[in-house]
Parts: C-alpha cells; structure tokens; sequence
C-alpha cells in the first residue's frame, strides 16, 4: 500500500525553525516529483516547495522562497521540509504528495498521492 506519512509538526514562535519528515512506503521515492503543501483554516490548499527526487532539483512558492528548504533521503525513502525564520502565516497544516509526473510545478491536482498531513503553528 502506497502511503506517506508526515511528522514533526508543532507550536513554535515567530522566528523560530521546524522540520518536517515525510516518509514514504510502498513504493521507493525514486524517479518521482514530490512536493509540500499547506492549508490553513478557511483557506485553499497551497503549494510550498516541491522536488524531482532523480536530480533533487527544487522549486519553492515566493512566500517561502529563502527561508525554507526542501531534501530528500532516498536511502532512507524520506524527503524533508526544514523551515526557518517562521512567521504567523505559516500557520497551516502541512501536506507531502507525489506524482509521477518529473515536473517542478506546484499544481494540487498534478499530483496523485497524499499524507495526512501534520499541523505547523507558529505564535507567540
């Protein structure tokens, strides 16, 4: 059974940093485009930061462009957000998904596979 799983969500204060772990099962993390997501309460489903886990390129949404950063562990079948300089907007649940699809494009319906999600919120 194909199935992600994402941790390390929490309550952190402005400024400060959070790493998200997304692990992957059933199927090896090869080849694929994976990507972060979030959705705050009342608001669409965004796209974050995303990665062609062949070549570990990555692309990342303007709001987050420079403070957070998107790996991948392939040996370990993980791939990971590390998030910096936080701020109270970041506040959402946060999302990994794949595709199939090798194309750095952070557009929800590309792609086909979801975790659950783990809650960010940032606050003082």
């Amino acid at each position: 059974e194909v199935q992600l799983v994402e941790t390390g969500g929490g309550l952190v204060r402005p400024g400060g940093s959070l790493r998200l772990s997304c692990a992957a099962s059933g199927f090896t993390i090869e080849d694929y485009t994976i990507g972060w997501f979030r959705q705050a309460p009342g608001k669409e489903r965004e796209g974050v930061s995303c990665l062609t886990t062949n070549d570990g390129r990555t692309n990342y949404s303007d709001s987050v462009r420079g403070r957070f950063s998107m790996s991948r562990d392939t040996a370990k079948n993980m791939v990971y957000l590390q998030m910096n300089s936080l701020k109270p907007e970041d506040t959402a649940v946060y999302y990994c998904a794949f595709t199939t699809v090798l194309l750095l494009r952070l557009w929800v319906p590309l792609y086909e596979h979801w975790g659950q999600g783990t809650q960010v919120t940032v606050s003082s």
